[in-house]
This record gives C-alpha cells, structure tokens and sequence, in this order.
C-alpha cells in the first residue's frame, strides 16, 4: 500500500512538474519574442533526462503527447471542406510531389557527402524530409496564416507527407540487410490491403454514422457527453489508421474533413480545443527531454553541421519548388524557413530503421539529434528571418490606401457594379460608409470619381475588425463569390452581432442558404432586374403599360410565396419560379418566414440618385 501511494506521488509531481515548467517557460519566450514552441522545447530539456533529470522516459512522454498533434490536425480537417479539399488537390500531389522527391535527392547527396552509405543517407533523408506538422501547424496558427493561400499550401504539403508514411516504411523494409525482408514481401501487399481497407471503413462511418451520432447525443442535452463523443471520433480514428499502419494524425484530419459540413463542427471544435492545446504543449515538452545532450557533446562537430546543412539544403529545395510554382519571393522564402526542419515522423523512421539493422544505434543518436535540434532552431530562424519573410497580404500599390481602424455606420464588403448602385442610396443620405475590396484597378477607377475604397479582404476576421465592423449598424456583403460571401457571413454572425447582415445572393440556392444562415436581407443578384427586363418585353409588344406592371408584381409574388414554402420546409434546392396564372386558385398559403437572428424590414425611400456615379468603371465584377 505504502509503495503504491509513493508511486502515485511521484506521478503526480511530475505532473505538477510539467505544467509548472510549461507555465513558466512559455509567458517568459512569448514576453521574448522567441515564441510558445521555443518556450515549450526549453522546459522539457530543462527537466528532462539531461537536464534536471525528473525525467527518465521521454519516449513515454511522447507518445502520449502524440495525440496533441492528432487533434490539431482534427481542427484542421474541421476547416477543410471536401470541395476546399478537392480544390487543393493539385498543390497536394503536384507541389507536395516536386518537394518531397527534390528535397530527398538533395538530402541524400549530403549525407551521403559526409560519409554515410547511400542506404543510411537515404534513410537519413527520409526522416528529415517530413516535416514537423507540429512546429509548422503551431507557427501559423499563432500568426492566423493557415487559412490564409501560402498557409494552404503548407498545408497541402504536409498532408502529402503524411501519405508518405507508409511507402516509406515500406521502403525501409526493403531496403534492411536481413534476410526476412524478402521472404516478408506478400505480406506487405496485406498489410497495403489493410491499409486501404481501413481508410475506407473511416470514410463510410464518417459519411453515414456520425452525424445520426451527434444528432442523437444533442437531443440528450448532455455536455459532457457531447464532449466525450468528439473526443471518440478524434481518438478511434486515429486508432483505426494506427491498427491499418497508416498516419494517426491522417485518421484525425480526415474525421475533421468528413465532420466539416456537420451542423455540429463548431460544438466538436470547441470541446476538443481544451485538450489539443495541452496535449500539443506536451509533446514539445516531450521533444525537448529527447534531445540527448551526451550524444551532442560526443559528436558535436558532426551534429551541428549535419544541422545547418540539412537545413540549409531543405530550404533551398523548397525556395526553388516555390519559385518554381510562380510564388512571390517572400512566400517561397517565408515557407523555405518554416518549412526547413525534420519532423516527428523521423523518430519512427530511424527507430525502425536501426530495429532493422539497416543502421547501427550510434548513427540512431545523431540523426535523432539533428531532427530535434531543427525542431528547435526553426523558431529562432523564422524570428530572425521576420525581416525578409515579414507577410505583406497582397499589398497595395502606391496610392491604394489599405484599410485601417475605421467606424463607419455602413460596411460595404464589394465595390464593383452591384456595391457600385446599391452605395448611391445611402451615400445620397450622407450615410458613413466604409468600403472595403481587393480589386486594385477598381479601387483606382472608383477614385476618380470620389469615391474612397479601402484595400482589405472581407473574409479576414481582423480586416473586418479594423474596417469597423465591431461599431457598424450594418454590413453589406456586395461581393458575388458565394463562398466567400458564407465566409463573411459566418464571421459576421459570430463576432458582430449588432450589425444588420444584407447580402448579395448568388442564386435561388444560395439566398435560401443565407435565410437559414441568419442574415437580415438577402438580394438575389439577377432577379429584379431580370423582372424589370420582362416587363420592358411586355411593354415592347404593346401591352399597356399597367397591365405590364401588374404581370411583373405577380411575379415578385408569387415567387416570394414559393420562396417562403421553401424556406418553411427547408429545400434548398435550386429551382425554376413556378408562374402560377390562376393567382385565386386554392393552394397552401405562405407561411410568415422567421429569421433567426431578428425579424427584417424593407425600407421604401425615394432618393434622387446623382447622375454622375462610378457605374461601370470597374473593368470586372468584384
């Protein structure tokens, strides 16, 4: 009994151990500018074996601390829509392709330079060419870059080296001097089977099980279970690939992905938040006990220059695919340092390697070194490379003024021929508008007729903050993306609720998607003026001219009961109006549409628009 209270007490403080180094360490680096990763890698080599030595095991550590990389990419998969996905498939398989095989050759040739066999310089290479989802994940999610283009690329290359993990194992076998390698070859096709066989069982339950799942644990009105259950998705999917020897973080981010479109993924997000963070801090802290400050002292020499060249050889592969690919200077650069050290995956890697015989447990220790000192370089380089790699957001030429800090009453998200019209009525009021857009030709046309646009993208929470969206009475979303358009209304909703939502609809489809989204005004973009043109066809085959109107205010009509019905019964399909002659024939009659963030009303004021306007001064429709 006496033994197994010790044990627990010598748990618990390292428990207490761990959060106290990550709670001291981690303010201190940010208060320093050198960042959280940096902070959480110094504290575990402080109290790790080599260290202070309250550690013996940081292997443990890291494992467990695993899952935290698992539930980021879990949050990252929540914010991957399929289509998203698929629209992202050339950069995954093209860029994340010409990096890989570029970076490996180059790699190998370096290590294979300094002496090593050019089967252990392989390996050697291997690891250190996937990088650390971690670290990386971590760097931009501190900077909100990863939905951000050049974040999405990043993105898309780490999500092909997770697709690289088994190939590479694979290899590795191959590769092994022991005899049992060739005579193991049919099983590697089962285990490819089982592979492959796994993924699609992940797909199939996440298609048709999770959401009848959640929807049956929300009507329970249970949190904790609730929490539970997000908690279940993110761990059995990893355990699923884990058991078919595929990427445990692949399992988590493609549960996210089939999860994205779940009326649930903000609630999911929300509870697994908490536990990502913390599991995430820990596995640096697990990466910083591994760091064996015995081999580096050993092989000092070896170690710090197999650094500085691996890294230096990855960059500029990685610079050169950027260039390749049309990226700006900045951005190929910006991801060339980021993207520059070796990553978790190097642990199994090596550690299956030596397990094989195809390297010994000295060279094990070096490279396990390298990767882990990369790790923990790569905050310092990204901090002093700030200056050469320091993000300009498609900046603006000279004489664009970018937005900053306004307050108008009205935000205008859009300025091309449809926010050009819809402007005039509240600028012939003298409304305070802001108008925002990030079409460059169309904010200098707009500006020679007077108007003041500000370059800023709308679908950027602290563009929209510093546009005055937090003070505006409404905002008007004039853009004719419909994605974006859902974007900005997504945050919108969110974080200004104050402000009356008026959007820009697309189609049918798209304004009955708003209606449910909550938005205040939806306008379809073609409809009225598409009525008007039909009357104007009445007129000009000399119907009278109130008969004509007449007609067009029937159809108005009509459609808005049709639209209420749809609206009422939830069919989002897009449809043809259905024009109804006999009007006084029974039917089900419209039911009154409730909004669900307040009731909307239509304003009627005659307005004497100026006959100067910038109509048709944009060469396109932004």
């Amino acid at each position: 009994m006496a033994d197994a209270a010790h044990e627990t007490t010598s748990q618990l403080i390292q428990v207490v151990a761990l959060l106290g180094a990550a709670v001291v360490a981690v303010p201190l680096f940010r208060k320093l500018k050198l960042g959280s990763v940096l902070g959480y890698l110094a504290a575990g080599l402080a109290i790790g074996p080599f260290g202070f030595g309250w550690f013996s095991d940081p292997q443990s550590i890291l494992h467990v601390a695993e899952l935290g990389v698992v539930m980021f990419l879990f949050v990252i998969g929540l914010e991957m829509r399929p289509s998203h996905l698929w629209s992202l498939r050339r950069q995954i398989f093209g860029l994340g392709a010409l990096q890989i095989c570029l970076a490996i050759a180059a790699l190998t040739t370096v290590l294979f330079a300094f002496g090593f066999d050019w089967r252990v310089a392989f390996v050697g290479a291997s690891g250190f060419v996937m990088t650390s989802t971690a670290v990386v994940m971590q760097l931009l999610s501190e900077r909100g870059e990863i939905a951000l283009p050049h974040g999405q690329k990043i993105v898309s290359v780490l999500l092909f080296e997770d697709l690289l993990i088994v190939p590479l194992l694979a290899l590795i076998a191959f590769l092994a001097p022991t005899p049992e390698a060739a005579a193991d070859a049919p099983s590697r096709w089962v285990a490819v089977g089982i592979g492959i066989g796994s993924l699609a069982a992940l797909i199939v339950a996440g298609i048709y099980l999770l959401n009848p799942m959640f929807r049956v644990l929300a009507a329970a009105k249970a949190r904790e279970v609730m929490t539970a259950a997000a908690l279940l998705v993110v761990l059995g999917a990893a355990l699923l690939m884990q058991l078919g020897g595929l990427s445990m973080a692949m399992g988590a981010f493609l549960a996210g992905v089939l999860l994205s479109e779940s009326s649930f993924r903000h609630q999911i997000e929300a509870d697994i938040e908490p536990f990502r963070g913390i599991l995430l801090g820990l596995f640096f802290l697990g990466v910083g006990m591994a760091l064996d400050l015995a081999v580096v002292a050993a092989n000092w020499a070896l170690i710090g220059i197999g650094v500085l060249a691996l890294m230096a050889a990855k960059a500029a592969c990685i610079y050169v695919v950027g260039r390749i690919t049309r990226s700006g200077h900045r951005e190929a650069l910006e991801r060339a340092v980021l993207m520059a050290q070796g990553g978790e995956f190097a642990f199994v890697l090596y550690a299956a390697a030596a397990a094989s015989g195809l390297i010994d447990a000295e060279v094990n220790a070096n490279l396990t070194a390298i990767v882990v000192l990369s790790m923990a370089l790569t905050p310092l380089f990204v901090l002093l490379s700030a200056r050469w790699t320091a993000r300009r957001d498609d900046p603006a030429p000279d004489g664009v003024d970018v937005v900053e800090n306004q307050s108008g009453r009205v935000l205008i998200i859009g300025f091309g021929r449809f926010g050009q019209v819809m402007s005039q009525s509240l600028l012939a009021r003298d409304v305070d508008v802001t108008i925002i857009d990030t079409d460059i030709e169309m904010i200098q046309s707009a500006a020679e007729f007077g108007f003041k646009v500000y370059y800023g993208d709308g679908t950027r929470l602290d563009v929209l903050h510093a546009s005055g969206a937090h003070s505006a009475r409404a905002i008007a979303v004039c853009i004719d993306d419909p994605a974006a358009a859902d974007r900005i209304v997504e945050l919108a909703g969110e974080s200004f609720p104050q402000a009356r939502l008026l959007v820009r609809a697309y189609d049918r489809a798209h304004a009955l998607k708003l209606v449910n989204a909550g938005v205040d005004v939806q306008v379809r973009e073609t409809f009225e003026s598409a009525v008007l043109f039909g009357a104007a066809a009445l007129r000009a085959l000399d119907m009278p001219e109130d008969e004509a109107d007449a007609i067009a205010a029937q159809v108005r009509r009509l459609d808005a009961e049709r639209f209420e019905l749809e609206v009422a019964s939830n069919d989002t399909r897009a449809g043809i109006p259905l024009i109804i002659k006999n009007t006084d024939a029974p039917g089900p009659k419209p039911t009154p549409l409730t909004r669900p963030r307040r009731e909307s009303r239509v304003l009627n004021v005659d307005v004497d628009v100026p006959a100067s306007t910038p109509d048709g001064a944009a060469p396109r429709e932004s």
